[in-house]
């Protein structure tokens, strides 16, 4: 059944048991740690470093909510901000002073966060009780738990309302809407089965599911049909990789009718022509070098992809040097051919170039273009590698043009923190992550005339066409 909302406005909250837990390391890196603080290499525990081009905002910490901040959505001058014990809405049509709108208490990990029009949609992948806001965690070996999607009209930003609960096989770990340009929306719900001991996903799991949201009626969403990726199973997964067992996140691009999954251990390209029917056209492998596709960044003309690589899956140390600069990074791909004969050609791969302490979780995360007339220029969340301004217009030779970034959360533990998500929205960088939201705005002559692009609405994963 649903439950009514909880609450509006601030909410108290506990962090859920979804989160990752501080690590001890050892004495001889916590000594590296320090030495590295003491001679300058690494900024200083919460130290603020950036480039000269780099300007920082502001900073709203975290305020009820205190599970993990994860993804974000933009809307008119507010964003919407996940967080693993539900979400907040900010008011950000000052950059430099945003305003907490209201806070939903509402837990389920990852509460990965979409709008669209007076409809806000979470994921919810751990193991909950019921549906509603006041369910509670089970262990994920309880076969009555509910995980899925869960919907919320926001058309009065200071009292969402819970109006919907899907549903779906494995949960949902990330979504992505897909609108059809009629009286529907879809979402692709990317989910995979993390144990094959777990009662509710039950391999073969080797697709996504499509969720049907009829706009006028959003309370009648329902699970339109299961769509089959990978017939012959997927990459079956060796001693150095993952096997796939569904996908991580889909990026579409609807003007363009393509989307790119980033599946475990593939990288797809699909034609979503039919939205209710994404159909598989390419599929990539990275066995030497990828551990688990995570994401997928689009550039502007549609003709090149970035997947990314979550190494360590988000909680480990991978941005130091004995990890080295082609693991736990993007791969940037081309695209090639026209119709059902496309594919997807590897060019290099990008990761930071300023290495991180062993105390830090590290790997590249959610980001978004900057978009810019000539160049492809991306900003990505790397964790506690902070946030970085890259470019890709020559795919061979990636270079970073800007970055910020904090010291440490701990200069004796490898602790999760840091920036889960950076996008660039209507002039300005916002970042989620566990210091809560950082604004950030880029001065270069290379990102010139960004500012002037100007968005409605904002979806990473449901990539628009920036410029005309």
């Amino acid at each position: 059944m649903l439950a009514a909302l909880l609450s509006t406005g601030v909410a108290t909250a506990t962090p859920t048991p979804d989160e990752p837990t501080p690590a001890e390391v050892s004495s001889e890196d916590r000594a590296t740690v320090r030495e590295a603080i003491a001679d300058g290499e690494i900024p200083g525990v919460n130290e603020i470093v950036h480039t000269d081009n780099i300007r920082h905002l502001a900073n709203v910490p975290k305020a009820g909510l205190r599970g993990s901040n994860s993804d974000i959505a933009f809307q008119g001058h507010y964003a919407f901000a996940g967080n693993y014990d539900g979400f907040t809405v900010y008011d950000i049509r000052r950059p430099n002073k945003p305003k907490i709108v209201s806070e939903v208490f509402c837990p389920g990990s990852q509460n990965d966060i979409s709008v669209y029009e007076d409809l806000l949609f979470l994921s919810v992948d751990s193991s909950r009780s019921d549906d509603s806001c006041s369910s509670t965690g089970l262990p994920a070996t309880e076969k009555e738990a509910w995980e899925g999607m869960r919907i919320f009209d926001i058309s009065d930003l200071r009292a969402p309302r819970y109006i919907a609960a899907v549903e779906t096989a494995c949960g949902s770990h990330t979504h992505t809407l897909v609108p059809d340009g009629k009286k529907n929306l879809y979402i692709y719900v990317s989910s995979y089965f993390p144990h094959a001991s777990y009662p509710d996903c039950q391999p073969p799991h080797d697709g996504i599911s499509v969720v049907k949201v009829p706009l006028k009626a959003p309370e009648k969403a329902h699970v339109s049909s299961f769509e089959v990726l990978f017939p012959d199973g997927g990459f079956p997964g060796d001693p150095t990789g993952t096997a796939t067992s569904g996908c991580h996140d889909i990026t579409v691009y609807p003007e363009r009718k393509l989307a790119a999954g980033a599946c475990m251990g593939d990288g797809i390209l699909m034609d979503i022509s039919k939205p209710a029917k994404p159909k598989v056209v390419d599929r990539v492998q990275d066995v030497e070098h990828f551990a688990f596709w995570h994401s997928a960044t689009f550039s502007e003309d549609g003709s090149k992809v970035i997947f990314t690589d979550e190494l360590g899956g988000g909680g480990a140390a991978t941005c130091n040097a004995a990890t080295g600069d082609k693991y736990g990074a993007n791969g940037i791909y081309h695209i090639k051919g026209k119709g059902a004969k496309r594919s997807l050609e590897f060019q290099s791969y990008y990761k930071i170039p300023r290495h991180q302490a062993d105390t830090e979780n590290c790997v590249a995360h959610n980001g978004s273009l900057i978009p810019v007339k000539g160049r492809d220029i991306m900003v990505q969340g790397w964790y506690q590698g902070g946030v970085s301004v890259w470019e890709f217009t020559d795919s061979g030779n990636p270079h970073e043009i800007a970055f910020f970034d904090r010291g440490p959360a701990s200069a004796d533990r490898l602790t999760f923190g840091g920036s889960w998500s950076a996008y660039y929205y209507n002039g300005h960088i916002y970042s989620n992550g566990q210091n809560g939201l950082d604004v950030l705005r880029i001065d270069d002559r290379r990102t010139d005339g960004a500012e002037r692009v100007r968005m409605k609405e904002l979806n990473a994963q449901t990539q628009p066409r920036y410029l005309r």
